[in-house]
């Protein structure tokens, strides 16, 4: 990824929530790679697609449920929203991740949150 791409979005060019909450799905597929390859020791997949588009689904129901939990729409996002899952989904982490890699991922949206109008 270049330095200006953060999770597909560009922060040279203007961010919408759409993209900062689909930013968040690829940073939680990205930051729990390792926990999630380890759900092929438990199930058999068919192929590595497969086991890819499980672990997307997996980490979008957290997302949504997330957004849920705060009172937001996944649909829907705003920045108030963005914000709060953002502070929940640290919370989340914080039971298997370290706090540095948290701290890396959190600025990292919030670059992209800090973009939004």
């Amino acid at each position: 990824m270049g330095k200006n791409i953060i999770y597909g979005a560009d922060i040279t060019k203007k961010v919408t929530p759409t993209m900062v909450r689909d930013a968040i799905v690829d940073c939680f597929i990205n930051a729990h790679k390792s926990i999630l390859d380890e759900m092929k020791e438990y199930k058999e997949f068919k192929s590595e697609k497969e086991f890819e588009a499980m672990k997307k689904i997996n980490v979008k129901f957290l997302i949504e449920k997330t957004f849920s939990d705060v009172g937001g729409d996944f649909n829907n996002p705003n920045k108030a929203t963005l914000l709060d899952v953002i502070s929940s989904l640290k919370e989340y982490s914080a039971n298997f991740r370290k706090p540095k890699i948290i701290e890396k991922h959190t600025r990292e949206i919030m670059q992209l949150i800090n973009k939004l109008d």
